[in-house]
């Protein structure tokens, strides 16, 4: 079986359903941008301006987007205001494929790499708990052997959540009282998917930012101690962001990517907003690549993030 299953009609109609409140808005705010407009002027992409940033893509990316879009009306004579939405999506997903930094697929990696570690981070409340639940599920699907760490000690409901995914994905789980070091945690789990043979180590951390200081030193504890069993632990730093909070993703990005070095996002709640424009705001701002999203509250509703998909449900 492939690692990630393909694409299939099912899951476009799912992406479809999800994106479905930020493409209404997206295109009520442009189609009154277009209303009894002829051609593309300065009018048409000052107020194309305002709504990409109304729409949550962030006022740098709404910018770069409009300064590229006008260099292409200039250079492939596009005039017409009606052509406008065709140069917004293909200017969107060309953004999106260059900040694509993914080189080596996942099969590729976690092949190559047992067991392969990913620490997740991310304030509570973002879906955290349930990410790592639908990727341990989806793991599992694919065949991987799976151990989640419940290194978020500094909430008894963050253990008792973790635990309820474990079961019901039928995945081991490692796990201490409440108050108990997050570093043991890590290193136990660590122990316990290597003496299983596992494939694939999730290991969950606190979803504190009310003190930077301790959450960077409680991160990069855990990371030493994982490092003494595996050195180049942990193989990914899964940030989890909240889509349909908008602009306070990106400050959340902003600070966890201070604080610790993010190697891959997931942003989640999509199918509830119609902030969806984040994701794209996100993936250029941060250089950071937007790995997984959630379009729904089934268990199979974290997707990969695929960028010409994305586009195209937008688009729609």
């Amino acid at each position: 079986m492939a690692f990630w299953d393909i694409f299939s009609k099912e899951k476009k109609e799912k992406l479809d359903s999800g994106l479905e409140k930020t493409r209404v808005s997206f295109f009520d705010k442009i189609n009154k941008v277009l209303f009894s407009k002829s051609k593309i002027d300065d009018d048409v992409l000052d107020e194309l301006e305002q709504v990409l940033i109304s729409s949550d893509v962030g006022v740098d990316t709404t910018l770069k987007i409009i300064e590229r879009i006008e260099q292409r009306a200039k250079e492939e004579k596009y005039s017409n205001a009606s052509e406008l939405k065709e140069l917004l999506r293909s200017t969107i997903a060309s953004l999106l494929e260059e900040n694509d930094k993914t080189n080596i697929s996942d099969e590729v990696k976690i092949g190559n790499t047992k067991p392969y570690v990913i620490m997740v981070v991310g304030v509570n409340g973002v879906g955290k708990t349930t990410t790592i639940g639908k990727l341990a599920y989806k793991f599992k699907n694919a065949g991987k052997k799976v151990v989640i760490g419940a290194a978020d000690t500094f909430r008894a409901a963050a253990i008792e959540q973790l635990e309820i995914w474990a079961n019901r994905t039928d995945v081991q789980i490692i796990k201490q009282q409440m108050g108990s070091d997050p570093a043991s945690v890590a290193f136990d789990t660590i122990a316990a998917a290597i003496k299983s043979e596992a494939d694939i180590v999730i290991i969950d951390t606190a979803g504190r930012l009310h003190n930077k200081i301790n959450l960077m030193n409680e991160l990069s504890k855990i990371k030493r101690v994982m490092q003494k069993t595996i050195p180049e632990a942990p193989h990914e730093v899964l940030l989890v962001i909240d889509g349909s909070t908008g602009q306070n993703a990106f400050e959340q990005a902003k600070q966890f990517t201070k604080t610790t070095e993010v190697t891959a996002l997931a942003v989640t709640k999509l199918d509830g907003t119609a902030k969806g424009g984040v994701v794209i705001g996100v993936s250029d701002q941060f250089n950071i690549p937007v790995k997984y999203i959630g379009v729904g509250e089934s268990i199979e509703d974290l997707q990969v993030f695929n960028k010409r998909n994305f586009v195209d449900s937008l688009f729609k």
